[in-house]
């Protein structure tokens, strides 16, 4: 078979060029920063921890733990608020629990020298399968 000495492409050819990027970002400007907010909810949350804790301390106790997982798992949601209240603690709690866990949401109070809650601690456990 004859092949012709040129080869013609059925596509023109497309000459190539190169390729710039440019990276230019436009430059933010962020207030000073200012670390006394940061300092109060640090210690806030020290707080917190210690106020932890003590609810950790509480519910190790098995007959304490055994009478708020009954009263859980009956709906007794007024029972379960009632017996965390009963612990003392400075600092409000939210109890959210299903059969397989219960979370404790510990919040700074906004009587602490604030206008508004800094931080949370949550501290979620298993207590089922």
């Amino acid at each position: 078979m004859y092949q012709h000495p040129f080869h013609y492409s059925n596509y023109p050819h497309i000459p190539s060029y190169p390729t710039y990027l440019i990276n230019y970002q436009i430059p933010r400007t962020y207030p000073p920063v200012d670390t006394k907010i940061f300092a109060s909810s640090v210690k806030s949350f020290r707080l917190l921890m210690e106020q932890g804790s003590i609810l950790l301390d509480r519910l190790g106790n098995l007959a304490f733990a055994h009478n708020m997982m009954t009263a859980a798992q009956q709906g007794k949601n007024a029972e379960v608020d009632r017996m965390i209240k009963s612990i003392g603690l400075k600092v409000p709690v939210t109890t959210q629990f299903s059969p397989t866990g219960v979370n404790f949401i510990l919040s700074t109070d906004t009587g602490q020298n604030q206008s508004v809650n800094c931080c949370s601690l949550t501290i979620a456990m298993k207590w089922g399968v």
